[in-house]
């Protein structure tokens, strides 16, 4: 579940990501600017290419966020009530039920699995079947 005060958390993150991703998106302030490609060496193309994919990182970062607080704003839409975040964690404990059950069954089949492989090595070690 959700406390408030993560939800607001995670509001103030999405503002200081958008703020970093401005940072981080101004051509200006590139590895080579103002240097044709071709005329850059290896190392500052790497550069250049590294600080471009970690501003879309940092993007795509703040869309989730804003997309998760956008998610809690649509599921506690109610006037008569505040919003409450943990309306959109709600659900979760019988998804973790589901999954706990998918992974218990999961371990059986794999036991069963390894007890077959360990049979059919007893058998061929002690009466040579193949």
């Amino acid at each position: 579940m959700m406390r408030q005060d993560q939800f607001e958390a995670l509001q103030k993150r999405s503002e200081e990501l958008v703020d970093r991703f401005l940072e981080e998106s101004d051509p200006e302030a590139w590895p080579g600017a103002g240097v044709a490609v071709s005329a850059m060496d290896k190392q500052t193309r790497g550069d250049l290419y590294w600080v471009k994919k970690n501003a879309v990182a940092t993007l795509a970062c703040a869309q989730r966020i804003v997309g998760l607080v956008g998610q809690i704003r649509q599921r506690t839409a109610n006037p008569e009530s505040p919003e409450d975040p943990a309306a959109v964690t709600a659900g979760e404990d019988s998804l973790d039920a589901e999954i706990a059950a998918a992974e218990a069954e999961a371990a059986k089949l794999m036991n069963r699995a390894q007890q077959s492989a360990k049979k059919e090595q007893f058998d061929k070690r002690v009466h040579g079947k193949p």
